[in-house]
């Protein structure tokens, strides 16, 4: 089993099973080095799998782990029965309130959100990019986690290791995605460039859906090479690959929903 390292947890989302992985433990080897979890970096394909059983197995021993094929999509799809590896749909969030499942995203610099609301036995994962928070992907998690029985209300949400806004240069072609009542979301940066917060940005879209109970770890993934797999520091240093780190919820085995 690969060596897991501590993970980080969200006060907000206690006592449900969950973490934050990062890339530390694990026994993948080369540029993608320690416990990347994701499928798409070129990886020896039995050291993925082992990190991710691993992961796993920290959180809610002998639960399978579902995930999904992540396309930056505002799709969220309801988990009733688990999916082997090679069958996962495209999306960008799961939800269930199904016990002894455990829902996974990989992140690298996007935002990974775990939400639950433990009263109804409800729990979500999306995977917030801009482009998904953008085109609504955290909207659709909650509307899938109410189809279920949750409530906005009581839902509890944490955003997971991100990239931070001192780490996230843009330019005004991206600026240009976003309107004047989200203005707040850039601070000026260099010439003709902004700083964009994805964490504050995520935060206000989990707001509008009508949740309050939001935790922020405020982890950044670009600054913290030790701790995180970066997509933007591999490509701005010229690496063939980054690694992803996973982040999982689950209801345990004797939960009822």
């Amino acid at each position: 089993m690969a060596d897991v390292p501590p993970h980080l947890r969200a006060e907000c989302l206690e006592p449900v099973p969950h973490g934050f992985f990062g890339s530390q433990g694990g026994v993948s080897i080369g540029a993608v080095t320690g416990l990347n979890c994701g499928f798409g970096a070129g990886d020896d394909p039995d050291a993925v799998a082992a990190n991710r059983d691993a992961a796993a197995q920290a959180i809610l021993p002998h639960a399978p782990l579902v995930s999904v094929h992540q396309i930056h999509s505002p799709t969220a799809v309801v988990v009733e029965e688990p999916w082997g590896d090679d069958s996962r749909p495209q999306a960008d969030a799961l939800v269930t309130a199904q016990p002894g499942i455990l829902l996974g995203i990989v992140t690298a610099d996007c935002a990974p959100v775990l939400l639950a609301d433990s009263e109804a036995g409800v729990v979500g994962a999306a995977h917030a990019g801009w482009r998904g928070a953008h085109g609504g992907v955290i909207e659709a998690a909650v509307a899938a986690m109410e189809g279920l029985g949750a409530q906005p209300s009581r839902i509890a949400a944490a955003i997971g290791p991100a990239i931070a806004q001192q780490s996230y240069e843009v330019d005004e072609r991206f600026r240009a995605n976003f309107t004047a009542a989200e203005d707040r979301f850039f601070e000026a940066g260099r010439k003709d460039h902004f700083q964009f917060d994805l964490a504050g940005y995520v935060h206000s879209r989990l707001e509008r859906c009508g949740i309050h109970r939001i935790e922020d770890l405020a982890a950044d993934t670009y600054a913290n090479e030790a701790r995180y797999y970066s997509f933007r520091r591999a490509t701005h240093r010229g690496e063939p690959t980054y690694g992803r780190q996973l982040s999982v919820i689950g209801l345990p085995a004797s939960a009822r929903s």
